[in-house]
């Protein structure tokens, strides 16, 4: 009874209650403790005994238990491939092939796309000799993976070792057909130049660059070529390289390995035509080996003409940047034009005469179109003194004369030209037709006195040309024509003029009309008619406008001169504002002046 109260009394042990529950600073994870486990070495197990087999029945045993295990581990995760591998070799090493086959074959059902257990399968094949069993491995191994080149380069690999060069040559045509990379390609050719097959890797060459068409391997397969003394053949594979690639896909790298072959040939000539074409076709931002190299060969073989050869291909290029960069700098293409005339044949310049022509101005405005004019002109004068081709000349001529806008303006020194070169070729009837000669016929006429002929050629060539020098001969042949009304005739010239060129864009000439008009009246009209000239005449003005770049960007203002016709109705209220001005202006001078000298005021009011 004592004992059992004494054990009644016993207190069971409080647990500690931790006060702070937040979580420490430093924390320690599980694989922190397995490490420091193995650093201190506290599970160190000792190593399993060493068993030694004395008789069959005991080998037996350890195999199967061996195989036991193989089996379970396999059974826990059947996609674990290197435990098949280890059952395999395991196999293997106690030369049960059969056997080991059997596990590869188990394992390829399980993962037929894992490359380590092709490889091993046919590793271990080959390792113990069976030629025939390694074979359909490989066989099987490309039909079912045949983008893995392992696989190719290894049964090519054996097939050769074996000194089964046919069979080689097959499984690498087996393998082509499936357009490999390149490194196989080289491998194929490799392999038959070992065995001396030149034509063959000729033949594969072929195949390859089709395949594969880069620069590089058309330059490697012309290379080929060279290396064994097939120069013509070189030659030919660098000409079809630069066929097949066209303008489109040019390449310094090609040319440049042309020009060395031909520099190696001692062929300096076609050396410099391959660096000419290709300079004259490829950007310069995209030739500068080219040039390098152009340079070089120049200063090696060639002579002052050569290294002058250079100097214009670069400008070329410059000026071909410049006018790709704004098309309608007219002065780039003049500069590149005197260029090419200088130095390309007669073709070449035509080509850049038409790209330049092509850049009509965007505006029909003369001033915008003056600098133009003169590449038609500078094109026609080469096509007649350089080319010496007269009926180029003359479509040149007849081109640009149906460009120009002659009803909104002219250039008089176009029809000039035109009829002078038709008068150089003898042929007045086209001269005639071109209007330049049209002041020498009308001369004629009036010298054989027949005034309505004269009179009607003025009429048929104001059809052609509204120019404002037509209009004041017109009107000075009735005046010096003697007949009777003649002044009259004359004024009603003027005045059908006046009439058609309120229209006209060029207001010099509207001017020069009316001041000849007035000239006239000085001499042969009276007071109202002079009056009536008087006030047509235009006010003179300047003015601002804006002015662009020749890259289209702006280039600030300038300041010209205009005249302000009164005939003009949309002018009259500019008129009024400009005589309201000129008002306000002098009254603003008269009144500066009295400021500035009181004391002449005072003088003038006392006397």
């Amino acid at each position: 009874m004592a004992a059992s109260t004494a054990a009644g009394k016993q207190r069971i042990p409080k647990v500690a209650k931790v006060k702070n529950k937040a979580p420490a600073e430093v924390q320690i994870t599980a694989e922190q403790l397995l490490r420091e486990a193995k650093e201190r070495e506290l599970e160190l197990l000792p190593p399993p005994p060493q068993q030694k087999i004395t008789d069959e029945e005991e080998l037996n045993d350890y195999k199967l238990r061996k195989r036991k295990t193989f089996e379970d581990n396999i059974r826990k995760n059947r996609t674990v491939i290197s435990n098949w591998i280890k059952y395999a070799q395991w196999e293997e090493s106690l030369k049960e092939i059969q056997r080991a086959r059997s596990i590869y074959e188990r394992a390829l059902d399980v993962d037929y796309r894992n490359i380590t257990l092709w490889l091993k399968y046919a590793e271990m094949e080959m390792k113990n000799r069976q030629i025939n069993h390694a074979r359909n491995i490989w066989d099987r191994a490309i039909t079912t993976l045949p983008r893995v080149n392992q696989f190719w380069y290894k049964y090519t690999y054996m097939e050769e070792m074996l000194g089964n060069i046919a069979g080689a040559r097959q499984v690498f045509e087996r393998w082509m057909e499936w357009q490999p990379e390149e490194q196989a390609w080289h491998s194929y050719i490799n392999f038959e130049l070992r065995y001396k097959e030149v034509e063959r890797a000729r033949t594969i060459y072929e195949r390859f660059v089709l395949v594969h068409p880069d620069v590089k391997n058309w330059i490697k397969y012309a290379r080929f070529e060279e290396k064994h003394a097939y120069f013509a053949h070189a030659r030919k594979v660098y000409e079809r390289a630069v066929e097949f690639f066209g303008d489109e896909h040019m390449d310094e790298h090609l040319y440049v390995a042309f020009a060395k072959f031909e520099e190696n040939q001692k062929e300096f000539e076609r050396v410099r035509v391959i660096y000419k074409y290709a300079l004259d076709r490829i950007p310069k931002q995209e030739a500068q080996e080219l040039f390098k190299n152009y340079t070089i060969f120049e200063k090696k073989f060639g002579d002052r003409r050569g290294i002058e050869d250079i100097i214009v291909s670069k400008r070329r290029f410059q000026y071909e940047e410049e006018v790709k960069a704004n098309p309608h700098n007219y002065d780039a293409w003049f500069d590149y034009l005197r260029l090419v005339e200088s130095d390309a044949e007669a073709e070449t310049v035509r080509e850049v005469y038409e790209r330049a022509i092509a850049n009509v101005p965007p505006i029909q405005e003369k001033r915008h179109w003056k600098r133009y004019i003169y590449l038609w002109i500078n094109y026609a004068l080469y096509e007649e003194l350089e080319a010496k081709d007269p009926e180029r000349t003359r479509q040149v001529y007849q081109a640009s004369l149906e460009l120009i806008p002659h009803k909104k303006f002219t250039f008089a020194k176009m029809w000039l030209y035109y009829a002078q070169f038709e008068i150089r070729q003898k042929n007045l009837p086209f001269a005639r037709r071109a209007l330049v000669l049209w002041k020498s016929y009308i001369d004629f006429e009036i010298e054989q006195e027949e005034t309505e002929r004269t009179r009607n050629l003025y009429r048929q060539l104001l059809q052609r040309t509204q120019h404002v020098k037509v209009w004041i001969s017109f009107a000075q042949f009735e005046l010096s024509s003697g007949k009777e009304g003649s002044v009259a005739k004359c004024r009603q010239i003027y005045e059908e003029a006046n009439k058609t060129m309120r229209n006209c864009e060029e207001k010099e000439e509207r001017l020069m009309l009316l001041e000849s008009w007035r000239n006239f009246e000085d001499e042969f009209g009276t007071v109202s008619d002079k009056d009536r000239v008087d006030k047509l005449m235009p006010e003179k003005v300047k003015k601002r406008r804006k002015v662009q770049a020749d890259d289209g960007s702006d280039a600030g203002w300038e300041e010209y001169y205009d005249y302000i016709f009164p005939e003009d109705a949309a002018n009259q209220p500019n008129l009024k504002l400009l005589a309201m001005a000129k008002l306000w202006k002098k009254q603003q001078q008269e009144k500066e002046a009295a400021e500035q000298d009181p004391d002449k005021d005072i003088d003038e009011s006392e006397s």
